[in-house]
């Protein structure tokens, strides 16, 4: 994903911890009753086995051999690029959302947070009022980007992009200090692309040349909204110009090395260390005192600071013209939002038909720059049982403790790391269904019939928020997702796992599904989440949060020969002929799905207190497990989405994470995987790491 100054200076507030939770060694017994069982949302046990294709052997494809017929009959709705167990929760959660705006829209007594949600998505569904606009809601960014006379006024538009939606080719924002989590600090890093990937400029075949001739056919209809002629030429010399920008890039795998990109400098010795852009009038414009920056791609930074001096400032009105447009076509007339989708929608992702405004008006509300919270507070009140928050305190802890016991057993550690291992491990802290602390909105005004004024009002007003705690100590009370949002993540400077109550249920995790298919769907995610502090960068943090090598080196060797293995495994998925998953880029996913899995299974085996599982519907306790993990994954893509995650994406598709128990031993034994069978892997190439 590019960060933008806008996404970068505002999410690095809303990373948050709370206190450190008990430990215990013991397991909970998380095995259900076969009665109980049959109360669960898919079929008898957990699992929905009409998803599967029994007709493919596991051994050779065991995504389509449990999710093929599933595959084979679903259509792919026309305003989706991909469709999965992802997909269907979040479309629960968007409908359990709008029900919850209905709500508010239909009362007169409202509460000021309720009022700033009715005036927000009123002023989005307003299609009356925003077409007629037009492009006027921008019409006073357009007119500074056109008064551009010098360097200088070219460096003040680029620093104000986190508040007009615009583009440049260098990037600022809060994040934290990576060698003191306590702190935030500003970092700095090389962005500015209208396209997915950098790749989508330089790889040079059929493919990509058709999408970069229909790329300047669409910044020449955006340059005409904004009132620019001749934009064929124009708009050629735009192309021109972010292809030099993503020359300058580094390419994705070498973006996500820790080691790389820290580089902390003073203020003071920016002008000397990185000259020819002014950086106090960059810097002013953000409003951001930073006496200390972190340069997250020296050499790129670099490249960006000559071409801003070396290219002709025409054709950067020109650039950032387009992105004023397209980057705000969202929010002005239904005709430009229509370019938009016919380029980017359609073109990129191959999504036939845009999503029903409703759903683009949720989606806008419910971000974490939004009024998310707002309505977060509301849907877990409604949605979200504090019985499921219980089970998933013990679940978090069943995987700590089975993580411990692995980490006791590995061969490949020292004892001196293992000792590390384990202080960071104790330390993890669990963050489960929705902040203790909530957002205060206190301030933010909002008119219900002006959407692109509301947008800025909120970009202010959680600038303003970060700009006034930059100084301070960080804010570990804040969460980087909604608890509407399906998802989770792992924030190394805190060493937290947070799970939003969107993702705690089915397939993921059902109250009332067998054991085997929690601890495969979110135990796994639990997992894969505890990985993350574990994987080839997560690694390079210590239980404090602090960057530095905690390892010997034999182990970190030993570590990263493992990691190298994983990388060749997954490189090897062709799912576009000629086009690869990146198994580089994606390794940190990729080891945290391996790693999560072998956490899960081992905490799932302790929960079972050395009984053997019941089988179910004639499927072992280990299938249902593996089977669990599997419709987790399931999905489904149009081609163009698949390009795109396989480029600029971070992830292996569903279907190859759905691959990764082939690096278990038990996987083989309960679907009878034998040699010859396609996913067969001898002992020594199955990838064991925690």
């Amino acid at each position: 994903m590019k960060k933008s100054l806008i996404a970068i200076a505002l999410a690095s507030t809303l990373l948050s911890a709370c206190g450190a939770p008990d430990t215990s060694n013991e397991v909970t017994n998380e095995t259900k009753s076969e009665a109980t069982q049959t109360a669960a949302e898919l079929g008898s046990f957990g699992v929905d086995l009409s998803a599967r294709n029994q007709a493919v052997k596991p051994g050779d494809d065991f995504f389509m051999h449990a999710s093929g017929a599933w595959y084979d009959n679903f259509e792919m709705p026309a305003d989706k690029t991909r469709y999965g167990a992802f997909t269907a929760l979040a479309e629960r959660s968007e409908d359990q959302v709008k029900a919850i705006i209905d709500d508010i829209a239909s009362r007169t007594d409202l509460n000021p947070e309720e009022q700033l949600i009715a005036d927000f998505y009123n002023s989005y569904m307003d299609t009356d009022t925003i077409n007629k606009l037009g492009v006027s809601p921008i019409k006073a960014t357009l007119a500074q980007i056109a008064a551009i006379a010098s360097t200088d006024d070219l460096t003040k538009v680029f620093g104000e992009a986190w508040l007009t939606g615009s583009a440049s080719p260098i990037w600022g924002g809060m994040w934290f200090n990576r060698l003191d989590p306590n702190q935030y600090e500003m970092s700095m890093g090389a962005g500015g692309l209208g396209l997915p990937d950098r790749s989508y400029y330089l790889e040079a075949n059929e493919r990509f040349e058709k999408i970069r001739s229909s790329y300047v056919a669409h910044i020449a209809q955006m340059l005409a909204f904004a009132g620019i002629e001749d934009g064929k030429a124009r708009a050629e010399a735009v192309l021109a110009l972010e292809t030099k920008i993503a020359q300058g890039h580094w390419p994705r795998e070498k973006r996500r090395d820790r080691d790389l990109t820290l580089n902390q400098i003073k203020r003071t010795d920016l002008a000397s260390q990185y000259p020819g852009f002014n950086w106090d009038l960059y810097l002013t414009q953000t409003g951001y005192q930073v006496p200390q920056l972190n340069i997250s791609e020296p050499e790129p930074i670099k490249a960006m600071i000559a071409l801003i001096n070396q290219e002709d400032i025409k054709v950067w009105q020109d650039y950032l013209s387009f992105h004023a447009v397209k980057n705000n076509a969202d929010l002005l007339s239904e005709e430009i939002y229509a370019a938009k989708f016919a380029f980017y929608g359609k073109e990129l992702e191959g999504q036939e038909q845009p999503r029903p405004r409703w759903k683009r008006a949720v989606e806008e509300i419910s971000g974490t720059q939004s009024l998310g919270f707002a309505l977060g507070k509301v849907y877990v009140k409604r949605y979200f049982p504090e019985s499921s928050k219980k089970q998933m305190a013990e679940l978090v802890e069943n995987l700590r403790t089975a993580l411990g016991q692995r980490i006791d057993g590995l061969d490949w550690m020292g004892d001196a790391t293992k000792v590390n291992a384990h202080a960071k491990l104790k330390a993890f802290t669990p963050k489960i269904g929705y902040p203790d602390v909530w957002q205060e909105f206190d301030g933010l005004t909002l008119n219900n019939k002006d959407l692109v004024g509301n947008i800025k009002n909120l970009r202010q007003f959680f600038h303003a928020d970060s700009v006034a705690k930059e100084l301070k100590k960080t804010d570990r009370n804040r969460w980087g997702m909604t608890p509407q949002f399906v998802n989770a993540y792992y924030n190394s400077s805190f060493n937290e796992i947070v799970f939003p109550a969107a993702i705690l249920q089915p397939p993921f995790f059902d109250p009332n599904a067998d054991a085997a298919v929690n601890y495969g769907g979110i135990g796994a995610v639990i997992g894969h989440e505890m990985g993350h502090g574990f994987d080839d960068q997560g690694s390079k943090s210590d239980a404090e949060g602090i960057q530095r090598n905690w390892w010997t080196d034999e182990d970190r060797a030993a570590f990263e020969a493992k990691a190298d293995m994983l990388a060749e495994q997954y490189s090897k998925y062709e799912p576009i002929e000629g086009n690869f998953v990146n198994g580089r880029n994606s390794l940190g996913e990729n080891i945290g799905d391996v790693g999560g899995l072998s956490m899960a299974y081992h905490a799932y085996k302790l929960s079972l207190n050395g009984k053997e599982a019941p089988i179910i519907d004639g499927v072992t306790g280990d299938q249902r497990f593996f089977l669990a993990w599997a419709q987790v994954w399931k999905e489904k893509r149009t081609e163009q989405s698949m390009l795109s995650q396989l480029k600029a994406g971070t992830h292996a598709p569903g279907q190859f994470r759905a691959q990764a128990p082939r690096n278990h031993d038990a996987w083989y034994k309960a679907f009878d995987v034998k040699p010859g069978d396609k996913l067969y892997l001898s002992e020594d190439q199955r990838v064991r790491i925690w």
